[in-house]
């Protein structure tokens, strides 16, 4: 189910947000709160419905792009209610809208191991995600099932650096990341459609945290309730 707010009410809206939420759809209040000074509205998928682990991917993504586009949005900020963006994007949206050209902005992609530090060794320290993505015409949507990044819908896209953080605060707590290792294993068991991967989302060695500072905060805080947000694998249901 689609549900849509508009809460600057432009002729034409510039950034609508884009979000499903299924396990994690207590976390959508504070996500709506952290992009309420950013963006003139969103649109959000309730997947709670699915009666599959883990529902098509691009199938809800192409649901929320049209949507976004029958609001008239010009730019769409995708983003998972597990994240969180900066507190002084809202300052910088203004200037990286401003293009008229075909234009993919990445985000510094934070994997959070406590409210206010994240992982720095190794791959983690580059992690980089397109999230702020100017919205055309002829889009593609048959994309692979997992993995498939945000800027695969446009192939003329320019990608460029936002300068800016986003925080993934799912690998917060040690059972979530072991969670999320199994799922994405029992969805790609042979590896498809992520060559390194998956057990590195539950290795520690090398284990580096560098703390949020005071200019990059995200608001509200975030206060971990230890849940597990996801499917558990080893028969619990949450």
């Amino acid at each position: 189910m689609i549900t849509t707010e508009l809460r600057r009410r432009h002729a034409r809206p510039n950034v609508v947000a884009i979000f499903s939420f299924r396990y994690d759809a207590h976390l959508v209040p504070d996500l709506i709160t952290n992009i309420a000074p950013v963006v003139d509205g969103w649109v959000a998928y309730d997947d709670r419905a699915s009666t599959e682990v883990f529902s098509n991917e691009w199938v809800r993504r192409k649901a929320l792009i049209e949507t976004a586009q029958s609001l008239g949005a010009r730019w769409i900020l995708a983003i998972d209610p597990d994240e969180r963006v900066e507190r002084r994007l809202a300052n910088r949206l203004p200037r990286l809208t401003r293009t008229d050209q075909p234009t993919a902005w990445l985000f510094r992609l934070r994997e959070m191991y406590a409210p206010d530090r994240f992982r720095v060794d190794g791959l983690w320290r580059t992690k980089q995600r397109a999230r702020l993505l100017s919205l055309h015409d002829d889009l593609r949507f048959d994309l692979p099932e997992l993995h498939a990044p945000w800027q695969a819908i446009y192939p003329r896209y320019r990608l460029r650096d936002a300068r800016q953080n986003l925080y993934h605060l799912k690998m917060i707590t040690p059972d979530r990341r072991l969670l999320r290792r199994d799922l994405y294993k029992a969805l790609d068991p042979d590896g498809r459609y992520q060559a390194v991967g998956y057990d590195y989302l539950a290795d520690e060695d090398g284990l580096r945290l560098r703390k949020v500072g005071w200019r990059r905060r995200y608001d509200p805080p975030h206060h971990d309730d230890g849940g597990l947000w996801m499917p558990d694998l080893r028969g619990a249901s949450e």
